[in-house]
């Protein structure tokens, strides 16, 4: 599956389970967010799209919502098992 394909999963996956998706600009990967009650996940606009699917499986592995789809599911486990970003403590 393209790259593409799967970001836009993982963009549909964040946004079904209540998630406000925003791509920003700044010195940081992302990571999600409470503000004031909406729940936001931030995203560097300038990251490479291996760094966005990097930063969105992340997050939906950390939230790890019921009833994702196994596309979604084998997404987040190849990008967050491949070693590409390392063993970072979250």
């Amino acid at each position: 599956m393209k790259k593409t394909a799967q970001l836009a999963l993982l963009e549909a996956a964040i946004k079904e389970h209540g998630y406000a998706l925003r791509y920003e600009k700044g010195n940081f990967l992302g990571g999600d967010c409470r503000l004031r009650e909406d729940r936001v996940v931030v995203v560097n606009r300038f990251l490479p799209i291996e760094g966005k699917l990097y930063t969105l499986a992340k997050v939906i592995g950390k939230i790890n919502p019921p009833g994702l789809s196994a596309e979604v599911a084998g997404i987040i486990d190849s990008m967050l098992n491949s070693g590409l970003f390392g063993r970072q403590n979250d």
